[in-house]
Order: structure tokens, then C-alpha cells, then sequence
């Protein structure tokens, strides 16, 4: 099969189209052809190289994808060969004693395709096929390869962590991004008052048309001042942050007494300087989150089938242009998600 691969960590440069064996699903395992994926931050992380964390090289990178089923593994006896499905991208061990509790994304040995083991970025790919949903009819392979891993991690974020309700406010910083465009979507359902913020007029006019009641530039001065002129220096309710370092101090100083941040990334540095007397003082609550579960999983997904919100697409681009995918990225202009068809 063609994938795509790096063999060093490195610019976009690093990244290959090579021909490579054909994988072979092992016990409850499933073959997908893939038919389309979609880039993620991560893929940018993953291709330059983590700090603290050794990725095997070479390596296929990829979250997300949606395809055909080609073969079953051994007692993989749910699914089909020919059905079309999508994939879930956290794989959890099924038996340690948070998978037990129904907390997947906590499994201890919890891991994600294309960061801890080959991905989706490929002709071919084996999974459980417990992470294997069916598309409806109408749902295009482009569409459920966009959705997975933004729109559980948003979810997770909102609904599980933060317990967003009607009537409460949220404010999602960088909301152009792929996480952030869910994020906008998944609080509108909620019936929050959403705030955001976007570095350009194109995605500030973007977002106000996906939902956000109020979209400002954060250069124009801090957030949290923009924020508090905005709320009656109450604060939001919520805050939901995955820039880290730039942006933690004015994150929680955004928040009204008793609010609450929740963390899933730090694109811009691990090691923010805090001032802990924001937090218990005025006694706010921090949340870090990851992926999600299998319930939320499915949760998500039902409310893609059912229309409630959709993902939003900003290019379809041919699996050899997978460089000039990951450029676009790292321009910062992208709005949405980068699909790749095989």
C-alpha cells in the first residue's frame, strides 16, 4: 500500500508518499481502506517532535479517517466488509479498571493512530473494530474524516468537564482552529453564550456566522479586559484553552469567581507562569482533558448523524500534497479542517 511517512523529525519536508506492506487485522481487529483523513494540530506535533515523548520512526501519522471495510480479523463479528465507516481515535486496553468505569481516554494504556502507533494517513489501516462506527448513507467519506478528533475532545471539554448549561457563558480562545470551530458549535447546542477570539477578520467573520455571539481580535488588548468590559467585569463561566503559556494568566483572570478553565493542549509552551492565588482565592476550578471516551464517542457521533452540527471543511487536498497540507496549518489561515482523499 502507499502511505504517507517520516523517517526523522523535521519540517514538511520530512514527509514521504512510500510504498509499504499491506497490514493484516489481528484478533477483533478490522481492515479499512481509507477513503479520506484530516490533518490535526497533533500532526504538526507529531512530524516536528515532542519533548518527553519518544515517538517510533518511521512513522505513519493520521487521527482521523473514514473508508470501507476490506477484511475481519478473528472474532471481529459486529461489522461487515463493505460497510462504510469511521474511526475513533483513541484505543483503550478494554480492561484496566478506568476503562472499567467507562473512562477509555484514561486507560493506562491508552493510545491515539498516528501518535503512539501507526495512523490514517495511508492506503490501509487495522483498528478494533470497537472504534469503528457506521456512516449514514448521506454522510460523505470527506465529512466523518473531519469529525472524530475535534469534535470528542470538544465535547469532552464542554459537556463532560465544564457541564456547560443554558444560559452560561464560555469563552474559546483561537477558536478558528479545528477543535476551536467545535468548540463554537458544541456551546451554541449547549445554549451558552459563546465569546471568541480569532486573529484574523476572515475567521472573526467566519465564527460570528457559525454561532459565536461575540468574536474580538486579542491583539487589540488583553482578553481578559476585553472580556471583563464585556461582561460587566463579572467574567465568563467558562474558558476553554489549549494555546497554554501566551495566554494562561489572562485565561483565568477572564473568569468570573468560581469559573472554570479547561486545558487540552499548550501550542504555545508547557510551563505557564502561575499565580495560585487566582485559583484558590477566587476559587476556580482547572480541568485538564483528553480525547474522550467511548460513550462520549458515541454521543458525538449521534449528534453528527442527526444534523446538530457539522464539521467545517476548509480544504480537500489529494493524499500526495500532504506537505503542502501541513504548510497550510503552520500559516495559521486554515479555518476549520484540511481533508486528504486517497
Amino acid at each position: 500500500m502507499r502511505a504517507v511517512r517520516f523517517h526523522r523529525h523535521g519540517p514538511p519536508d520530512v514527509l514521504r508518499v512510500e510504498e509499504v506492506p499491506d497490514p493484516s487485522p489481528g484478533p477483533g481487529e478490522i481492515l479499512l481502506e481509507v477513503k479520506a483523513s484530516s490533518l490535526n494540530h497533533l500532526d504538526l506535533f507529531v512530524r516536528r517532535g515532542m519533548p518527553g515523548l519518544t515517538i517510533p520512526l518511521p512513522r505513519i501519522p493520521g487521527s482521523d479517517a473514514a473508508g470501507i471495510v476490506r477484511a475481519l480479523g478473528p472474532g471481529a463479528t459486529v461489522l461487515r466488509t463493505g460497510q462504510r465507516v469511521c474511526l475513533n481515535p483513541g484505543i483503550s486496553c478494554g480492561h484496566c479498571e478506568f476503562c472499567a468505569d467507562g473512562e477509555g481516554s484514561l486507560c493506562t494504556g491508552y493510545t491515539l493512530l498516528g501518535e503512539h502507533r501507526d495512523g490514517t494517513q495511508a492506503e490501509l489501516v487495522c483498528v478494533p473494530e470497537r472504534n469503528a462506527v457506521v456512516l449514514p448513507d448521506a454522510m460523505s467519506f470527506e465529512t466523518a474524516a473531519a469529525a472524530p478528533l475535534v469534535y470528542l475532545t470538544a465535547w469532552r471539554m464542554l459537556v463532560t468537564k465544564a457541564r456547560l448549561q443554558p444560559g452560561m457563558t464560555v469563552l474559546i480562545l483561537g477558536a478558528g482552529a479545528g477543535v476551536g470551530v467545535a468548540c463554537v458549535q458544541i456551546a451554541k447546542r449547549c445554549g451558552a453564550l459563546v465569546y471568541a477570539t480569532a486573529s484574523s477578520p476572515q475567521k472573526r467573520q467566519r465564527l460570528s456566522g457559525i454561532g459565536a455571539d461575540e468574536v474580538f481580535d486579542p491583539a487589540e488588548a488583553e482578553f481578559d479586559r476585553q472580556i471583563r468590559r464585556r461582561t460587566g467585569r463579572r467574567g465568563v463561566d467558562v474558558v476553554i484553552d489549549y494555546i497554554g503559556r501566551d495566554t494562561w494568566g489572562a485565561s483565568l483572570r477572564s473568569l468570573r469567581r468560581g469559573g472554570t478553565l479547561v486545558t487540552c493542549g499548550a501550542t504555545t509552551g508547557y510551563d505557564p507562569v502561575e499565580d495560585l492565588r487566582q485559583i484558590f482565592y477566587r476559587q476556580l476550578t482547572v480541568h485538564g482533558s483528553t480525547m474522550g471516551s467511548g460513550r462520549e464517542f458515541l454521543d458525538v457521533w449521534r449528534c453528527l448523524r442527526d444534523g446538530l452540527f457539522a464539521p467545517v471543511i476548509d480544504a480537500v487536498l489529494p493524499f500526495d500534497q500532504v506537505a503542502e497540507a501541513h504548510r497550510r496549518m503552520e500559516g495559521r489561515g486554515v479555518f476549520g479542517k484540511i481533508v486528504l482523499t486517497t
